[in-house]
């Protein structure tokens, strides 16, 4: 009887799941979203109709970027430096990605893996699946501070992991400041057309990512062995103190 009403939950958490990637799926292209987010004059326009809630409405497109992933959050970081300045730029992105991976996290931890597989890249899955073994909020956090990682795609992942919420929307909220006030600085300097400046920002952080991108796989490959070493580390203390 137990095992009946398990599976019958398990099928309706999936069909509703299934609706609800379907529904999504369909209303962001039949109303245009993708187009949308990509066109940053259509965001502008946007956001500036809104008046005084326009920046309310920052922090809401900020966020549906991240729980739509495939969505590049260059284009809305830069906004909110051209709308805001780098300091009111920096902390509108900052509130709307927390809020956004806050939800991807969420969304992770209530429907589970097969939701977290139809959304996360497989590749993904498979590089940071030793996150899930041990909580390495430590790690995490680094993870977040390096540009190029896929942190809207951790974000869900993250969420069956053993990381509490609290401890999630720290990690995401300061992990991914750097690259945040860049993106709002870059913004900031086109909209005062300080184009010197913005090329020469741009250059560094190009720099900057082809850099880790040379150099990603030997990163991953070194965080996940620390990350391991810790893991076991802490097991053996466990059953030092367990035995005594």
């Amino acid at each position: 009887m137990t095992k009946n009403k398990t599976t019958l939950k398990a099928l309706l958490r999936f069909s509703i799941l299934a609706v609800l990637i379907a529904l999504i799926v369909y209303l962001s292209y039949r109303f245009g979203l993708i187009e949308f987010f990509l066109n940053e004059e259509k965001l502008k326009n946007f956001i500036q109709s809104l008046g005084p809630l326009g920046f309310l409405g920052f922090i809401l497109i900020q966020a549906f970027q991240v729980v739509a992933a495939p969505i590049p959050g260059e284009v809305t970081g830069l906004l909110g430096g051209y709308l805001y300045g780098t300091v009111g730029g920096a902390i509108l992105s900052t509130i709307g990605l927390t809020l956004g991976s806050l939800i991807a996290f969420t969304l992770g931890r209530v429907f589970g893996k097969p939701f977290v597989e139809k959304v996360v890249d497989p590749m993904v899955l498979n590089k940071f699946d030793y996150l899930l073994h041990h909580k390495g909020a430590f790690l995490v956090f680094f993870l977040f501070l390096i540009p190029g990682f896929p942190k809207d795609y951790l974000s869900y992942f993250l969420g069956l992991s053993r990381l509490s919420i609290i401890e999630f929307t720290i990690i995401a909220g300061i992990g991914r400041l750097l690259g945040t006030v860049l993106l709002s600085l870059g913004g900031s300097y086109l909209r005062h057309h300080e184009y010197e400046k913005f090329l020469r920002l741009a250059g560094i952080a190009i720099v900057a990512m082809v850099t880790i991108w040379l150099f990603k796989d030997r990163i991953e490959r070194l965080f996940r062995m620390w990350h391991i070493h810790r893991y076991k580390r802490d097991k053996e203390k466990r059953k030092n103190s367990s035995t005594t």
